[in-house]
């Protein structure tokens, strides 16, 4: 019985047994099952993740892994040559230095820009705004730090650069000036690329790029700039080069060939040394620049590392203003050299003969006016001649009694007054040749019969640029045809080999008859030539020069007449000096104008200059001084 009750007892604990067997079975077969998932997925997003990696990015990280291994360097075109009219070179290239940095190779940022502050010189700040300036520039791409650093700064950093990850020094070519500043404001000069030209290059430049800033290396930036070329080099993982793989040259930009002459260019800008003003010498029957002087000069090697602002500043603290060019941007009363606008309009108009003559006493009357001449003591009667070569100013108020402002408006235009004459030139100004409608709409008020006056002998709202002058100068010497101003003779190929010349444009003609352009040639040669002329210390012992001078009134002729000495005019409000000519007078050449802002006279100021000019273009000599009476 009690075996029984034994054997009852461990055959119903075996079952226990074998029903708890089964149970963690199952809860270890799950274990298994859930681990088995979970290494599973973890394989499977592996395996994805490799896939995304080594496959769908693949191609890109590569790239990015060989930026890391090798580099693309950039290497700047030198940029085409400038050459005058006889081939002589003005403007060529130099090596120059620049300090790069390229952020994804230093792994202390701020130790190198603390380093580098001390080692170039610049403040701390003034790096942080260039690398400011070239935050959107991807990491792996060099930003420029200083441009062309001298030689001892050069040897320190290369002795130095284990110390300078990511710096290295750029070798690139800059302008060398081998006039100096020669003609100036016609050249102009290379700046560093700015963001919005940046933005709207098309992907032609990139941050650190220079380009022309102004002048003809402006204008012909793309005939001039060359195409980049470019070097693969391997690098470490603090960027310093181990070796070059491969390499493609840049190519060279176009050569220029001005039509400017140096040596004409030279003396003229040493005529004006220290003074103000603008020259400007075309050929009369071509409309080709030979001069063009705005004075005083730009510094042209300040621009060359990148002015610094202090030089800026002080361009823009000197009273004699050189930043604009004032051949092209001078807006200044004519003065007397528009008194041939209005003997040719009192000619035209019917108003005028070669053999009216006016009894000048030194001032006319007009309502409760008095409209003096420049000779207070009156020229006596003249006739057309005598009163361009001596330039009464009485003879013309009484043309200008009887001309409407709007006809001689007209025939001032039609000299090429009063609008851009279309020279290649940025920001060209347009002068003014004031009419009735014109003072109508910009005063509200009617045109006065004394502002006639005024406008004959071009004072009043009458306002030119050397360069219009000139151009009217050359119209009235060449029997009234006219042409655009130009100073490119042609650009020249790498090769040597011309790909565009530049012929002379005619942009109208002088309706008028010949015999009175004739007419004011001959007071023009009178007014150089004859004893009494205003223009006397222009003439030449060989060669017969036609001109005429102008004084042009900065403030109200009564105020130097209360000083007593015009010497005691303060310099801003002396009168402009003018003198234009052309010569040979009997089959012209040349035509030369020189404006001096604040010279007092043209006679004694301008005529001068215009003379050394000449000088040099006819290959002659002549140290006579007439003191011709003031004009």
């Amino acid at each position: 019985m009690n075996n029984t009750r034994s054997l009852s007892r461990m055959q119903r604990t075996i079952t226990r047994v074998n029903k708890l067997d089964e149970a963690e079975l199952f809860i270890l077969k799950r274990r298994l099952t859930g681990a088995i998932a979970i290494v599973l997925a973890l394989i499977s997003i592996i395996v994805l993740r490799l896939w995304f990696l080594q496959v769908y990015k693949g191609y890109e990280f590569e790239e990015k892994a060989k930026v890391n291994r090798v580099r693309a360097l950039r290497i700047v075109a030198p940029r085409g040559n400038i050459f005058d009219r006889e081939n002589r070179l003005l403007i060529t290239n130099r090596p120059s230095f620049n300090v790069v940095w390229t952020r994804e190779d230093a792994p202390d940022p701020d130790q190198v820009i603390k380093r580098l502050s001390k080692i170039l010189g610049d403040d701390i700040t003034t790096i942080l705004d260039r690398i400011r300036a070239g935050e959107d520039t991807p990491k792996y791409l060099p930003l420029l730090l200083k441009e062309d650093i001298d030689w001892r700064t050069l040897v320190y950093i290369e002795n130095n650069h284990f110390n300078l990850p990511g710096v290295r020094i750029e070798v690139v070519p800059a302008r060398e000036y081998l006039y100096g500043n020669l003609a100036s404001h016609l050249v102009g000069y290379l700046g560093e690329i700015n963001r919005a030209e940046l933005e709207n290059s098309h992907g032609e430049y990139e941050g650190g790029d220079r380009l022309g800033k102004q002048g003809l290396e402006k204008i012909f930036e793309k005939e001039l700039r060359g195409e980049k070329g470019i070097q693969m080099v391997e690098v470490d993982a603090r960027g310093f080069e181990k070796k070059q793989l491969a390499q493609k040259e840049p190519l060279p930009g176009n050569d220029i060939k001005l039509t400017i002459d140096a040596d004409l260019q030279v003396a003229a800008e040493k005529a004006m040394k220290g003074l103000a003003g603008a020259v400007i010498a075309t050929e009369v029957n071509t409309g080709r620049l030979l001069v063009m002087v705005s004075s005083p000069p730009l510094e042209l090697n300040e621009f060359v590392g990148g002015i610094s602002r202090n030089a800026w500043q002080a361009m823009l603290d000197n009273p004699l203003n050189p930043l604009p060019n004032k051949a092209i941007q001078g807006q200044y009363p004519p003065a007397s050299t528009y008194k041939m606008v209005t003997a040719l309009a009192g000619l035209g108009e019917g108003i005028i003969t070669p053999d009216t003559v006016v009894d000048c006493t030194g001032s006319i009357r007009l309502g409760n006016r008095t409209y003096r001449c420049w000779k207070r003591s009156g020229h006596g009667k003249v006739d057309l001649k005598r009163a361009l070569a001596e330039s009464c100013d009485v003879y013309f108020y009484k043309v200008g009694l009887e001309l409407n402002v709007d006809r001689l408006a007209s025939y001032a235009r039609s000299l090429g007054l009063g609008q851009k004459t279309g020279i290649n030139l940025e920001n060209e100004k347009a002068g003014l040749i004031p009419t009735a409608e014109w003072k109508r709409r910009t005063y509200n008020k009617a045109w006065q019969p004394g502002e006639t006056l005024s406008i004959v002998i071009g004072q009043g709202f009458n306002l030119t640029t050397p360069l219009q002058v000139n151009l009217m100068t050359a119209t009235v010497a060449n029997g009234g045809v006219i042409y655009r101003p130009q100073f490119i003779e042609e650009i020249i190929d790498p090769d040597g080999k011309a790909v565009q010349q530049f012929a002379p444009i005619r942009t109208g003609e002088f309706n008028d008859k010949e015999a009175n352009l004739e007419l004011i040639r001959q007071g023009l040669v009178s007014a150089v030539n004859d004893p009494h002329g205003t223009g006397g210390n222009a003439s030449l012992k060989e060669i017969t020069v036609a001109g005429k001078t102008g004084t042009a009134q900065v403030v109200h002729l009564s105020y130097a007449e209360d000083l007593g000495d015009e010497k005691l005019v303060p310099y801003k409000m002396r009168d402009h000096a003018w003198f234009t000519c052309f010569a040979p007078a009997e089959k012209p050449e040349i035509a030369v104008t020189v404006l001096v802002e604040h010279g007092r006279h043209g006679s004694s100021t301008a005529a001068p200059i215009a003379k050394q000019v000449l000088m040099k273009y006819f290959n002659t000599n002549d140290d006579r001084i007439e003191h011709s009476q003031s004009e």
